[in-house]
């Protein structure tokens, strides 16, 4: 069996400086640059790579997501940041946008600024 040592998630972005002020900035991602490829960003376990292309086809589904320890907070900090959380028809989504899953699990959802569906658990 092989033992895979780290998980890479990638995410695609027109514009790195862009996206730097977002997931850098706004996100408060500790991020590596190595342009002119991606951003990166390690955890010990995870690695996002925030990768340049040429065409976005941003996805109707979330494509990348983060559990966090206060997701109140979490979505108040963004919000007060400018960034705005998606509202979807059939979902009973409190008045910040969080909705609660049978699980009990919470969730918000909000776009980076190539449109990328991005989550918030707590």
């Amino acid at each position: 069996m092989v033992e895979y040592l780290k998980q890479a998630s990638f995410v695609g972005v027109r514009s790195l400086d862009e996206a730097e002020r977002f997931y850098g900035g706004t996100l408060g991602l500790v991020l590596q640059d190595v342009r002119p490829f991606a951003l990166v960003h390690e955890t010990p376990t995870t690695q996002l790579r925030i990768t340049a292309v040429e065409e976005v086809r941003a996805a109707p589904y979330t494509v990348l997501g983060w559990v966090v320890d206060d997701l109140d907070r979490e979505v108040d900090r963004l919000t007060a940041a400018g960034v705005s959380f998606n509202r979807y028809d059939g979902m009973d989504q409190d008045d910040r946008g969080i909705w609660t899953a049978p699980s009990g699990a919470r969730i918000a959802w909000f776009l980076d600024p190539d449109g990328n569906n991005l989550s918030l658990q707590g």
